[in-house]
């Protein structure tokens, strides 16, 4: 189920692909889908935090806890953005970045994890060459403003 945000017309810029005029009542407003982010953490309090920072950026976070659930949401429903934790228990980060590229999932990925950056960074590295679009990676613990500053640039490579 998407998300869609009403606002009147001269709250947008209309230049983007997804607005569009509803004047069926007699006033003109933009109808937006926000963008959703698919989210696999198994660290419930980090998953709200960023799913809240996904919010407050414009996407419409969508919140997994395991390998089964993410692939299951992601078959289901594509996402336009994907963030993953490299290390959760019984599943392995990289394997999900395969998966994605298996998938020919062109839309953003950005890693964040509590691993060492030098695993971020070959991470990372492995995504560009599998042909993912790679954004961050970010290390745990994680402050908000670089988050929202990545969630925004992310954004920003939604198709």
């Amino acid at each position: 189920m998407h998300r869609i945000v009403k606002k009147p017309l001269h709250s947008f810029d209309l230049t983007g692909p997804n607005g569009a005029l509803d004047a069926s009542k007699g006033e003109q407003f933009v109808t937006i889908r926000q963008p959703r982010l698919l989210l696999v953490d198994d660290e419930p309090a980090l998953a709200n935090f960023i799913a809240s920072a996904a919010r407050e950026c414009g996407f419409e976070p969508i919140l997994t806890d395991n390998d089964e659930q993410f692939r299951k949401q992601f078959l289901g429903d594509r996402p336009d953005a994907v963030v993953l934790d490299l290390g959760m228990p019984g599943m392995d980060g990289v394997e999900l970045l395969r998966f994605l590229a298996g998938e020919n999932y062109r839309s953003p990925v950005l890693i964040i994890s509590g691993f060492d950056r030098r695993v971020l960074e070959s991470a990372f590295r492995l995504g560009e060459a599998l042909g993912l679009t790679m954004g961050g990676p970010l290390e745990k613990p994680v402050r908000l403003e670089e988050l929202e500053l990545v969630l925004t640039e992310l954004k920003s490579l939604v198709p």
